[in-house]
Parts: C-alpha cells; sequence; structure tokens
C-alpha cells in the first residue's frame, strides 16, 4: 500500500498546491502522507468540504487501527476515481468540530449580521454634543461673561469670529439640533451676538433672555473654568473618547475576515475582546478599549460547542432556535457513538460536509443511507453504534434539552420535522407530527394526527391532564382505531366551539388539536422514553415560570400552560402536591394582576390533581 515515490515532500502538511488530484493521492500513500494523515486525525485540523475529502482519513484511520486490509481494500476502490475526484482534505487552522458540537451561526453569518447593524444615531449624536457643541457653548457663554464683566474688553472681531464658527461647525455638524431651537439657551445667546456684531442695541426682550440664558447655563453647569464646570467637562470628554461602535464593529470584522466562513468557531472569547495594543496602533482606537455587548452578541452566536453548553451561555435562547441548530446534530447523530473520538468527529465532519447547517430540512433519511453507503463511511462502520440505538438516544436528547431548556414552550414545529427523520431510524411506531394539521385546500388532514392522539391517549388516560382540558380519551382511542380523520377534526372543531371553522386553518381548533395530541411530546415519553435530568416536577415549575413571565404573551402563557399539565401528569401523587404547594408559594409573590389571572386555572389545576387549597395548606404547616 505504501507507493513511496522517492520524492521528499514538503515538510509542512498535505501539499497545499500545485499537484493534481493524482500525485495528491500518490502522496498520501506513502509513509509521510500516511502519518500527517494520522496528525491530523489525531489535531482535528482539516477541513472536509464535500463527503469524499475524508476517504483518505478513513483510510490512515484503518491502518492505524491494525486494519491493512481493509485499508488497502479501499484504497483499490478509490484508485480508479483518483485523478477526477480529490479523496485529501484540507488544511485548517481550527479542529473540526466534534460529533456534539454545533452552532448558531457560521463566521460567515455573524460576519454578516455584524455588517447589518447600521450606527446608532442617539448614541453619535451624543458624541457629537460632548466633542463638538458643549466646548463652543462654553466659548460662547465664556464670551458673554466678559461683556457683563467688562463691556469695554471684548471686541467686535471677538464676537464676528465666534458667528463664522458657529455657521462652519453648524455646516459640517449635523446630527445635533437642539442648537437650531429659537428657544435654546444656545440660540438666543447666539441672536444677541448677531445683534451686537452689527452695532445695535439688542431690544429689551433679547437682552432680558440674553441674560436668563447665561444665568441658566452658568447655574446647570458651573462658569467655564470653575472647578465644578472642569470636573463636568473632563467626564464628558472622557466618555467622548471612548470608540464608536461602528469603529469597534469595524475592528472585529477585521478580526473575522481571515477566518473560514462556513463553520463556528471555539474561540469567539479572543475575537471580541478588548483592544490589543497592537490594534490599537495600526486602527487609532484605543488600547483595552472594551467591545460592547451588542458587537459581541452575533459573534458570540458563532460558538461551537455542545448543545447543553450553549444553552448554558444563552446562544441557544429559545426553543425555535433550537429547531434551527439541530440539523447539525441530527446529520452527524450516526458520529456520536463511536468510540474513537477521532473517528466520530471524522464522520461527522463527512455528514456535515456540503450542506447547510442553518435549517434542518435537507436532511432526510435517504441522505443519511446514500452518506453511510459511501465506500469509505461503510469501511469504518463496524467500529460504529447502532443505528437504531443511536437514532433513539438522539431523539431522546433533544427531547430531554428541550423540555430542560424551554420547559413551557412546547417541541417547536421546526425542530418536529427536524426530529421527524430519526423516527423511522429509530424504529418508533408512532410518526411525529408536523403542522399544518389539514391541508387548506381539500381540507384533508395529516396522517401523524390519529398515531399522535393515540399516543397522547395512551399516556395520559385518567391523568390530571385529562380532566383539566375535559378530554374524554376513551373516544379518541376510539376515533384513532376506526381511522376516523374526519371525526377527529370534528371533535377538534366541537372542542373550539367554532362550527364551520377548519382544523387547516382556524388558530382554535389547531389549539384543540395541539391538546389532544400533546404535539408530539406524548410520542416521545411513551415510546423514547424521554426523562429530563430536572424530572418532570422539574419541568413543570418551569413551565409555570414561563406562563407567569411578565413579557409573556397570551399565546405564550397558553402554551405554557399546556405544557405545565403534560409535565404534572407524569408526576407521581406526592411531587404534584409539591409541585402545587411550590406554585401556591410563588403565585403569592406575583403582582396582583397576575394573581389574578391565573386563579381560576389554578384552581381548576388543584381540581384535575385532586389537590385541594386547603390540603396544600396543610402539608406547608410546620409539624
Amino acid at each position: 500500500m505504501n507507493e513511496n515515490t522517492g520524492q521528499q515532500p514538503p515538510a509542512v502538511g498535505l501539499p497545499a498546491s500545485g499537484l493534481s488530484d493524482a500525485d495528491l493521492f500518490a502522496h498520501c500513500l506513502t509513509d509521510h502522507g500516511l502519518a500527517r494523515l494520522e496528525s491530523l486525525l489525531d489535531s482535528g485540523r482539516y477541513e472536509v468540504r464535500a463527503p469524499e475529502h475524508a476517504a483518505l482519513l478513513c483510510v490512515a484511520w484503518l491502518r492505524r487501527a491494525g486494519e491493512d486490509g481493509a485499508a488497502a481494500e479501499l484504497v483499490e476502490e478509490l484508485r480508479p476515481f483518483a485523478s477526477e475526484v480529490r479523496f485529501a482534505p484540507y488544511p485548517a487552522e481550527q479542529a473540526v468540530p466534534g460529533p456534539d458540537a454545533v452552532h448558531r451561526l457560521t463566521v460567515g453569518e455573524a460576519a454578516g449580521a455584524l455588517a447589518r447593524r447600521a450606527p446608532r444615531p442617539a448614541v453619535e449624536a451624543q458624541r457629537e454634543a460632548l466633542t463638538v457643541w458643549r466646548p463652543y457653548e462654553d466659548e460662547l457663554l465664556g464670551h458673554w461673561l466678559r461683556i457683563e464683566a467688562d463691556p469695554q474688553a471684548v471686541t467686535l472681531a471677538e464676537g464676528a469670529a465666534l458667528l463664522a464658527r458657529y455657521r462652519e461647525l453648524a455646516a459640517a455638524h449635523t446630527l445635533c439640533t437642539k442648537h437650531l431651537n429659537p428657544k435654546s439657551n444656545t440660540a438666543v445667546l447666539l441672536r444677541g451676538l448677531e445683534e451686537a456684531v452689527a452695532g445695535r442695541e439688542p431690544a429689551p426682550s433679547l437682552a432680558g433672555r440674553v441674560r436668563h440664558a447665561v444665568a441658566s447655563m452658568v447655574a446647570e453647569r458651573g462658569r467655564p473654568g470653575s472647578a465644578e464646570h472642569t470636573r463636568l467637562r473632563r467626564e464628558q470628554a472622557r466618555q467622548a473618547a471612548l470608540p464608536s461602535h461602528p469603529d469597534l464593529a469595524a475592528l472585529v470584522l477585521r478580526r473575522l475576515a481571515p477566518l473560514a466562513v462556513d463553520r463556528g468557531r471555539t474561540d469567539v472569547d479572543v475575537l471580541t475582546g478588548p483592544v490589543t495594543a497592537e490594534e490599537a496602533r495600526s486602527s487609532g482606537l484605543p488600547a483595552a478599549a472594551e467591545i460592547p455587548p451588542s458587537i459581541r452578541e452575533p459573534v458570540a452566536a458563532a460558538l461551537t460547542a455542545p448543545l447543553r453548553t450553549l444553552l448554558e451561555t444563552g446562544a441557544v435562547p429559545s426553543a425555535e432556535v433550537l429547531g434551527e441548530v439541530a440539523g447539525q446534530l441530527i446529520a452527524a447523530h450516526t458520529a456520536q457513538g463511536y468510540a474513537d473520538e477521532a473517528l466520530g468527529r471524522l464522520v461527522a465532519a463527512v455528514y456535515r460536509a456540503g450542506r447547510p447547517h442553518r435549517y434542518a430540512l435537507w436532511w432526510s433519511r435517504e441522505h443519511h443511507e446514500r452518506i453511510a453507503a459511501l465506500p469509505w463511511v461503510r469501511a469504518v462502520a463496524p467500529w460504529g453504534p447502532d443505528p437504531v440505538v443511536r437514532a433513539r438516544a438522539t431523539l431522546r436528547m433533544f427531547a430531554e434539552v428541550c423540555v430542560e431548556g424551554f420547559p413551557g414552550a412546547g417541541l417547536p414545529n421546526l425542530l418536529a420535522r427536524a426530529l421527524s427523520s430519526l423516527v423511522p431510524l429509530a424504529g418508533l411506531p408512532v410518526p411525529f407530527l408536523t403542522e399544518p394539521f389539514a391541508d387548506a385546500y381539500s381540507g384533508r388532514t395529516s396522517p401523524e394526527l390519529l398515531p399522535a392522539a393515540r399516543a397522547a391517549a395512551e399516556l395520559l388516560s385518567g391523568t390530571a391532564y385529562e380532566r383539566y382540558h375535559g378530554i374524554d380519551y376513551a373516544e379518541v382511542l376510539r376515533l384513532a382505531d376506526a381511522g376516523d380523520h374526519e371525526g377527529f377534526a370534528k371533535l377538534c372543531v366541537e372542542r373550539a366551539g367554532r362550527p364551520g371553522r377548519s382544523l387547516a386553518v382556524d388558530a382554535a381548533v389547531i389549539e384543540q388539536a395541539r391538546i389532544l395530541t400533546t404535539f408530539n411530546l406524548a410520542t416521545l415519553a411513551r415510546y423514547a422514553g424521554v426523562s429530563p435530568r430536572i424530572g418532570w416536577d422539574g419541568a413543570a415549575r418551569g413551565a409555570f415560570a414561563a406562563a407567569v413571565r411578565r413579557a409573556a404573551t397570551p399565546a405564550q402563557r397558553a402554551y405554557a400552560w399546556r405544557q405545565l399539565l403534560f409535565h404534572l401528569s407524569l408526576c407521581d401523587a406526592v411531587a404534584q402536591a409539591r409541585v402545587l404547594t411550590w406554585i401556591d408559594d410563588r403565585a403569592a409573590r406575583l403582582p396582583a394582576r397576575t394573581a389574578a389571572g391565573i386563579a381560576a386555572p389554578l384552581a381548576a389545576l388543584r381540581r384535575a390533581t385532586g389537590q385541594s387549597a386547603a390540603v396544600l395548606g396543610a402539608q406547608r404547616m410546620p409539624m
């Protein structure tokens, strides 16, 4: 297998350029080439832009694992295409992400978001006021104070020069407009100065306004040159000297410019750190100046890390964003089960290569099967996990993360659509439900509705969820057994009290379908073994907190309350009592309006769980 040509290979990595695909293929099979490939496997500092770029890395891994026969077979399978296809990776400065790593934005997307941020007019106007107009106003005020003290000591030429400079400043600096207000102190002093320079005695009314303006400005800021005034202007000068947001954003964009645009970064803190001494010399920005949060935010979204880390840092702030990043992990879910870390990272890179990270909707079972059938992926498959076990583990992980991180939000539609592709791989007997639930033109309901409703009925029959929502799950099971989609749609319409409306478009009817089916949560809990680390009681507390959050919209409160019912129904009676005790304590500290708004639903919740307020109060009493 070693085809040493006798040529001395370059001292650094793989040949960067000037070699044909065939020559590069031959070089990678030399002792030096294979050693470099093994080094790349260990460091992870390579880039797989297309799935075939991982082929020779798989050869190197097989050889290192002692599978020389399998490695030789793979080489012979690749050789006929070596002159047409690049089978080697590209070198990279940053390690390829592990199979459990995700990012919300790529470097390119973060740079684009930063570049689109327009300067903030209010901030720039304040900077202009501090650097241009405040110093001029001090000069103008000082001129009038000298006139008050000794009119003969002030020349008309000085006044004319002040007026001329005002016109120059007003033409060049247009962000601040306060001086254009004829009632402003500055405008009054300027009108008085115009009269004086013209040699006219100002009218008594104008003279009075000038005296009032001078007195007001002195009272507000102190006399120019006084200790009080000097302290104020020194602090304002310090604020004005701070670098502008556009300048700092331009600096961060320069830091991003040389980086690979189609991936995230593990070192975003470095990219948003203070201005360095070298950057200060080249940009004119003050050294050690901090990058403000508004500029750090889009760059922080490019952090590549395990999903739970992104949740903890706030990089994934909502269940909807979780759905956006799901595709990265779902595409590489099989790779997470490889015992060898380097091999798992490599296989993950193959699945992710050349695919959009932003949305999971491109991913499909067919795509997964096509990647798995590639000769180099197939060659290392014996060291991988059972695909059914891995798919179930991925489903369970996403559902648990969603429940733990966003207990009041439920499973967003984007995430449900992404996870639905894993259901057949996981061998679950029930498909995932995604919206819309019915076709807007034909009115035909989704075939996944009844299986989802059956899962909910089997899991929640006889629970607080059924009692609170007034559901007859026996009837739901009858409709599911009969395959009566039309009957189920009618049931949703009746429960919504919207006769003549459709499951396809009416929000109230759609919400009833979500209630009856739990929108996949029952399927996950029943068939995928979902069990959040915070426990169902912890999830119930989180859902209640989301329901009473001050910024929550009515729709978000309704979602959170539905989630609360689901989580609470999976708790035993003791846990339910503890949660309701906690809710009562929390409700007692809510604003009166919020507490009044949840009083009736909370009473219905107690009835559904069989826990009265008196019982809960007794449980709180010390023994």
